[in-house]
């Protein structure tokens, strides 16, 4: 079966950014605006008993608005990153971002109309048969709704939001577009790489020295931008703590757990677990490190995959798609029903070429029922873990399509669960279907690529964030600075192992400079180890798909905590279950030892 590598944008809105389609998608949320603030304005509860129809279609419409919304913005978001040149698509998201404003202020009035209502009347409202669904997600708006400012004020935030917080992040998008990064060719010839080419060959398969070069050239281009990376990093983070003082706290961790619907006690728990279990990834590298010829452990070795033997370990795009859904029919017919008909509908980016934006995503399309994925295949096992790692995203949010709009609002940790499960599927069949040793092992290193991102480099990013924060809390952080800050947290988390570290991995991570999302990192460590103990359930369970959909479709329904209780019977806040998932990590680790002992 042949499968496009690049995706279908027309069945979204034809036409491309100047799409007709989208101008007028554009001009009917406009109006869909305007009618629902007039609505919600003069909506009064005592008038609307007892059916309380019109709060039903208030409810309806700012669910409408914000679908048509993110179907908009994940059209224009995925042209831009297909072809970072496109100045037009950064126009039409300054557009949408101010009709998300308008819509952020319509709903900063509904949750103040929530908090308005006396406890008997809000309980009357969520117990309508048609709220139901959506009764956890209204409770929570209304406690969100307590910490907020008057309407003139959230209105204020929101306006000057779109250029002074958005437009950072977008500044920060302008700026890696316009980086080179130089690599020299096995024939002398320098080639000017753009970020996201330098990315993936820093991760692809070379000669050591080659890697070293290209890393020490990719240190400097970031560090010849220092200067308007950290302004860039130094306002995004003043806007949001200043927001968030004037809502009433300086805990720069409150946001992203109440995001995130997860304690302070979760994640004190698995990060303590994450530390006591560092000498076990460390005594793992040293071993690599070691098979690839070296003497010592640098940056660009922990990610560099393991080339024994004379096998490549590559395989075609067709080749890893197929492999992809023959693997998930081992665990989901219906997971690997649906990555089937996302490539025959050329739902995915996957094309090695110039000018796309690095890294992968998988965005849903509310409006449609689909997804799209973005990402660059170069045939490694990296990339069909990747590929495999997009599909389980995509299939989070089909199996949750048919529910209401915010119903599908799932926190990012748990966003991560279906999306590492899938990706631990393939993962595990690389392995099995090895013929010799020396390709066993090369996909064992592929495997423990997770690992030692979830337990080293995130902890490093989430320490460096934490010092950051503290930091900013009192003053401007200077280039120089944020680079102490990162290597300090890099040496932490790597307990001082490296012989070098990545100093300006404060500015090449993208991460940092999203916009709506708040420490993006600890919810990636904390789905690695939730989808492990799934995986652990599903290897013994014939029944599991069922139960799988079933924690799926909640997962915007309850509390993190609540979710572990009702679907796995644990508790988050004891160390028992996170040890569970470190221990699956060890079984790897130990079989991976255990075969290239003789090769040492």
């Amino acid at each position: 079966m042949h499968y496009s590598e690049t995706w279908d944008l027309d069945t979204i809105f034809a036409g491309g950014i100047d799409s007709p389609a989208l101008a007028t998608k554009l001009t009917t949320i406009k109006h869909q605006l305007h009618d629902t603030q007039t609505t919600l304005t003069n909506w009064r509860a005592d008038a609307d008993t007892p059916a309380y129809d019109w709060f039903l279609q208030i409810v309806t419409d700012l669910q409408h608005i914000e679908a048509g919304l993110q179907q908009s913005e994940v059209f224009v978001v995925a042209i831009q990153s297909a072809d970072a040149s496109n100045t037009k698509a950064g126009t039409i998201l300054n557009q949408l971002y101010q009709l998300d404003n308008q819509h952020e202020n319509l709903m900063t009035q509904f949750k103040k109309k929530l908090v308005a209502l006396p406890q008997e009347t809000f309980t009357k409202i969520i117990g309508q048969p048609e709220l139901q669904p959506i009764a956890f997600n209204l409770t929570e708006m209304r406690k969100q709704g307590l910490a907020l400012l008057d309407d003139q004020t959230e209105a204020l935030i929101n306006n000057l939001a779109v250029d002074g917080f958005q437009g950072w992040s977008d500044h920060y998008d302008t700026l890696v577009s316009q980086m080179t990064v130089p690599y020299t060719d096995d024939a002398g010839q320098v080639h000017q790489l753009s970020a996201g080419q330098a990315q993936n060959m820093l991760a692809a398969a070379m000669p050591n020295q080659q890697r070293a070069k290209l890393m020490a050239n990719w240190e400097a281009a970031w560090q010849q931008n220092a200067a308007p990376f950290a302004d860039t990093l130094n306002h995004l983070a003043g806007f949001r703590l200043q927001n968030y003082q004037a809502h009433g706290t300086t805990d720069f961790l409150r946001k992203p757990l109440e995001l995130n619907r997860m304690s302070q006690a979760t994640l004190d728990t698995m990060y303590q677990v994450v530390a006591n279990s560092q000498d076990l990834l460390l005594h793992y590298l040293k071993r690599k490190v070691a098979l690839m010829g070296k003497t010592q452990l640098d940056w660009q070795d922990v990610e560099a995959p393991l080339t024994l033997g004379t096998a490549t370990n590559t395989m075609t795009y067709d080749q890893a798609a197929n492999f992809v859904i023959t693997h998930f029919q081992t665990f989901s017919p219906k997971m690997a029903k649906l990555a089937k008909y996302a490539l025959d509908h050329r739902w995915v980016e996957a094309e090695n070429r110039p000018n796309k934006r690095p890294g992968g995503y998988m965005d849903n399309l509310p409006e449609t029922g689909e997804s799209r994925i973005f990402m660059t295949f170069t045939g490694s096992p990296n990339d069909t873990a990747t590929l495999a790692h997009e599909l389980g995203h995509a299939f989070h949010a089909d199996v949750i399509k048919d529910l209401p709009l915010w119903r599908q609002d799932y926190a990012m940790n748990v966003a991560e669960t279906a999306s590492t499960f899938a990706e631990l599927i393939v993962a595990d069949a690389n392995v099995k279907a090895a013929p010799d040793t020396a390709t066993k092992l090369n996909l064992l290193d592929a495997k423990m690529q997770n690992p030692l991102a979830m337990f080293l480099d995130i902890r490093a990013r989430y320490l460096f964030e934490t010092s950051f924060y503290q930091a900013r809390q009192q003053h401007v952080v200077t280039p120089a600075k944020l680079s102490d800050l990162m290597l300090t947290a890099q040496k932490t988390a790597y307990g001082n192992a490296l012989t070098t570290y990545h100093p300006m991995f404060w500015a090449s991570k993208l991460h940092f400079y999203i916009a709506d999302v708040p420490f993006y990192n600890f919810p990636y460590t904390f789905g690695y180890l939730f989808s492990l103990g799934l995986y652990a359930q599903a290897k013994q369970q014939p029944d599991f798909e069922d139960r799988y959909i079933a924690l799926l479709r909640d997962t915007a329904n309850m509390s993190t905590e609540a979710l572990a209780k009702k679907h796995l019977g644990v508790d988050l806040t004891k160390p028992d279950f996170w040890q569970a998932g470190v221990a699956l990590i060890k079984r790897d680790i130990d079989e991976f030892m255990a075969l290239s002992a003789p090769l040492l």
